[in-house]
């Protein structure tokens, strides 16, 4: 028999979710609490919230951040966690996925970027693709 869908997560995960629109970050955050108790989420309403977080010394292990946020876009805050050496894996989220919208993301130090808004098949991508054992 086949494990439920909730039991995918078998290791603690600290998930951050960065979206300046409450709805979607209310989405995104009872998605991600639907694969189950080992997934801990907080929420930032910009990037600099995310930066401040992490440089106060909270770690996520990862985080969903969106491109398009007042005070701190989502590029800047990606580039400025990388610098500041933030090691977590970052997914970048937009509205529009072409090229020119997208390459400036990737480039600012993202692991990986969908189009909003997240699904449950994203989420368990970058569960499965990003499991560190351990």
């Amino acid at each position: 028999m086949e494990g439920s869908k909730s039991s995918i997560i078998e290791k603690k995960f600290n998930v951050l979710i960065v979206d300046d629109a409450p709805g979607i970050r209310m989405m995104h955050n009872a998605l991600l609490k639907s694969f189950g108790s080992n997934v801990e989420t907080q929420v930032a309403e910009n990037g600099k919230v995310a930066v401040d977080l992490c440089n106060s010394g909270k770690y996520f292990d990862i985080i969903f951040i969106d491109k398009h946020m007042p005070i701190m876009d989502g590029v800047q805050a990606t580039r400025k966690l990388r610098e500041m050496g933030v090691a977590s894996v970052i997914v970048g989220i937009t509205s529009c996925d072409t090229d020119d919208e997208v390459k400036p993301f990737v480039e600012a130090g993202l692991n990986e970027c969908f189009e909003k808004p997240l699904t449950r098949e994203k989420i368990k991508f970058v569960f499965e693709k990003f499991h560190k054992d351990g």
